[in-house]
């Protein structure tokens, strides 16, 4: 194996790196800077944005982002599984029907105990 079969990896990786590097420094320099109470006042996460690293959280907020980040990287084994299903045939059908009876039983279960409501 040569390192020729790893140019277009890498320069996927520079040209990624450049654009990202590039909107930042663009919106850094021409973006306006304008702060006031209303962008510093607490949005989503319920808490004061710059106090204090060790005030209490509530453990809500960690539950919603852990199910969010389980749920969303099961389905993440859809794709390549879509992609290959004509190569697996049966067998890896019935294996995905399997893990997915399992993903919505956890869904379930996580739906039933509460886990999703929010008061």
């Amino acid at each position: 194996m040569n390192l020729e079969q790893y140019l277009p990896v890498l320069l996927f990786i520079l040209v990624g790196i450049g654009v990202g590097g590039g909107a930042m420094a663009a919106g850094a320099v021409l973006g306006p800077s304008r702060p006031d109470p209303a962008k510093l006042s607490p949005y989503e996460c319920g808490f004061e944005a710059f106090e204090d690293a060790r005030m209490k959280f509530d453990v809500r907020y960690y539950l919603v982002a852990i199910l969010f980040i389980l749920f969303d990287l099961e389905i993440a084994f859809l794709f390549p599984w879509a992609v290959s299903l004509d190569a697996i045939g049966f067998f890896g059908f019935m294996a995905m029907m399997i893990f997915l009876a399992i993903l919505v039983v956890g869904f379930v279960f996580e739906w039933m105990k509460g886990a999703l409501d929010w008061e």
